[in-house]
């Protein structure tokens, strides 16, 4: 599995379990139209989860990602 296949992985599966985890926990908090929680589980998953890509330091491709509750960039 190459390296951009594995980030494309992780994207979504960061993607995805945050995005569970907000539709079912706000769906359990909140009383509004299932559509509007989708919408906004997928709002607030897209900006906290993690973002996963392939960078070429020094000629070495190398799998990074980022993420708000971390500083700067952390090698995989």
């Amino acid at each position: 599995m190459s390296l951009k296949q594995k980030a494309l992985l992780f994207n979504f599966l960061g993607f995805a379990v945050i995005f569970l985890l907000f539709r079912f926990g706000l769906s359990y908090l909140l009383a509004i139209k299932p559509v509007y929680i989708s919408v906004l589980s997928a709002v607030l998953a897209m900006v906290i989860a993690p973002k996963f890509a392939v960078a070429s330091i020094e000629g070495v491709p190398k799998l990074l990602m980022k993420w708000i509750f971390l500083k700067g960039f952390k090698e995989l």
